[in-house]
């Protein structure tokens, strides 16, 4: 959320309720049930699709009544943010999460990371104190202020200590920890800080002079930290690289009343970055950095350097940013409006507020498509793309998607050219007759269920269900994807292991969409299952052989490149089995 206020606030918009049709929807308005939902709290209507909503845990004093903002994970703990401190839920029973702790200690946003016994937590907002008091500040210059990362030690998840804390001259509003494989001492935290410049009265050496007046300006940077692991109360910023060198304010037909309401300029020269998302696998990272949509080497993660940068007349205000799992896709996400406005009302545009899908290639990346949820949502509905992440089905770009008070969307783009949703969860506006900021800031997928921070309400915990669009196969092969934590702006290498449920999905798939022929989708669904009752010698000679026919039959099937996964998931299968033989 880009400058969202410390509570929940209702901020009366004086518009009559509109429950209309909208012609670039999925679904139209007399069958899609996100239309027309009652509005309330924990009460609101809701509407479902291809998933089922397992629990609901609002959030308990202090932090009842005040925005709940993101989620990181670690074993069975989902730690999310809140602008009071944070809470760690302990999800071992997704069904029934608890509170293990809930920390005080307020700040905008309280993004948070977790890397081994170390957290970190974003501030940038004026209030937020080193002590974690919550009197705020009061004065313009002062030494109490926080605004930077704060660094907890929570070896003790009952007794988190603030063992350090990096001041920024902008703060910061979110953040990304990067490990490098080849530095095992120290982990590096890119800075996103979009707050004005602080006086150097604060902070020596701050300065909001433009780049070609003061060399050393707080502006058209972002700030890199490294942590040593052994000492991490001697953190400090590394680098500060200047990845905007020489990128101008991108070209624009939006209108000055949509600029007025989005409350910032729109397309703006980027100064900062709002979010930037890492592939360490790939040595790669995009930032959503404002006016443009950044792709960055970060080989060396203290130096990265910009490799390329494209530009969006539809975009407000580049928010964040998911590469699919191979590398060749990048998602990112426009977040007009600021997160406090309705923006998928029938008169706001689909190229507005929505998804921008690109392929990448030769380090350029190349515009596809938009995408923006297919279903109207009312005046009093802040409404516009936010944080999603992968969801790892093998074969497919799956992405769960927080649209705020539009919900959460779960949307195949696969085909860059042509996303299609496939799952959905959404609730009626907080309140009937103005809007009340709500909804869910972020949704991921974390070891088989999706978390979804509902600003207002608590924490979420859904799973998907089997569907036409979604077997059950599928979801069963995403759940082989085991992470011991998770900071979703990290992105690992999904690598599926060797079972049978991997192979049975690209069958699912290939049936689906006529790739192969249905008695060749048969025989290999009877040889997988003749192989499963088989051992040693015997299972080897089985799955060589359904992986030879298929490799055999792929230049001729529908989806060629579906047909040799497939045949590359049975050859996985094979191995096993050979080595299992070996054993025996």
């Amino acid at each position: 959320m880009h400058n969202a206020p410390p509570s929940i606030r209702a901020i009366a918009l004086g518009i009559a309720l509109v429950s209309v049709a909208l012609s670039w929807g999925s679904a139209s308005a007399q069958t899609d049930p996100r239309i027309g939902l009652a509005p309330g709290g924990a009460d609101a209507g809701q509407a479902i699709w291809n998933l089922r909503l397992l629990s609901n845990s609002p959030a308990v004093a202090p932090f009842a009544g005040v925005t709940n903002s993101d989620l990181s994970f670690m074993g069975n703990y989902a730690i999310q943010g809140n602008y009071n401190g944070y809470q760690f839920w302990d999800i071992s029973n997704p069904s029934a999460p608890t509170l293990r702790k809930g920390y005080f200690c307020p700040a905008s946003q309280s993004d948070v990371s977790v890397y081994g016994n170390l957290l970190f937590v974003s501030g940038e907002g004026l209030g937020g104190r080193i002590d974690c008091g919550g009197e705020g500040v009061q004065d313009t210059v002062s030494m109490d202020r926080l605004r930077g990362l704060r660094i907890f030690d929570i070896s003790d998840l009952d007794n988190p200590v603030n063992v350090g804390n990096v001041q920024t001259c902008r703060g910061s509003h979110t953040h990304t920890v990067l490990v490098d494989p080849d530095d095992d001492e120290n982990v590096y935290v890119y800075i996103s800080g979009s707050s004005s410049v602080r006086s150097p009265s604060e902070l020596a050496g701050c300065s909001d002079a433009p780049p070609d007046v003061d060399p050393n300006s707080s502006l058209f940077r972002i700030d890199i930290i490294q942590v040593p692991l052994a000492a991490p109360e001697t953190a400090h910023i590394v680098s500060s690289p200047r990845i905007f060198v020489g990128l101008m304010t991108p070209p624009t037909h939006l209108e000055p009343e949509d600029s007025a309401a989005a409350g910032e300029p729109l397309g703006p020269a980027p100064d900062q970055c709002h979010d930037i998302t890492i592939y360490p696998a790939l040595g790669l990272a995009v930032g959503a950095c404002q006016g443009h949509g950044i792709l960055l080497d970060i080989s060396d993660p203290a130096n990265p350097t910009r490799i390329n940068a494209v530009a969006d007349p539809n975009f407000s205000y580049w928010h964040s940013a998911t590469f699919n799992n191979d590398g060749s896709k990048v998602l990112f996400t426009d977040e007009w409006g600021g997160g406090l406005s309705p923006k998928c009302r029938e008169t706001d545009p689909v190229e507005w507020g929505a998804d921008a899908i690109f392929t990448l290639a030769n380090q350029e990346l190349t515009f596809q498509s938009y995408y923006k949820l297919p279903v109207v949502q009312t005046p009093e509905e802040n409404c516009v793309a936010h944080n999603g992440s992968l969801v790892p089905v093998p074969g497919r770009d799956i992405m769960a998607q927080a649209w705020y008070q539009g919900g959460i969307s779960v949307f195949d783009w696969t085909d860059p050219k042509n996303p299609k949703e496939i799952a959905f969860f959404d609730r009626g506006p907080m309140n009937a007759t103005q809007l009340e900021g709500a909804g869910s800031w972020s949704v991921y997928w974390y070891n088989g269920y999706l978390y979804s921070s509902e600003i207002a309400r608590g924490l979420d915990v859904l799973e998907l269900t089997p569907s036409d669009l979604l077997s059950q196969n599928e979801i069963d092969a995403a759940r082989l994807i085991h992470f011991d934590d998770l900071n979703v702006q990290d992105q690992q290498q999904l690598v599926w292991p060797a079972n049978v449920v991997v192979a049975r999905a690209y069958l699912d798939q290939l049936e689906r969409s006529g790739g192969l022929a249905a008695g060749t989708i048969a025989d290999a669904r009877r040889e997988l299952a003749s192989a499963q009752g088989q051992a040693g010698v015997q299972k080897v000679l089985t799955l060589t052989a359904l992986a030879t026919r298929l490799e055999s039959e792929a230049d001729g099937a529908g989806d060629p490149a579906k047909v040799r996964a497939l045949a590359a998931a049975v050859r996985v299968l094979t191995n096993a089995g050979e080595e299992s033989a070996t054993e025996t």
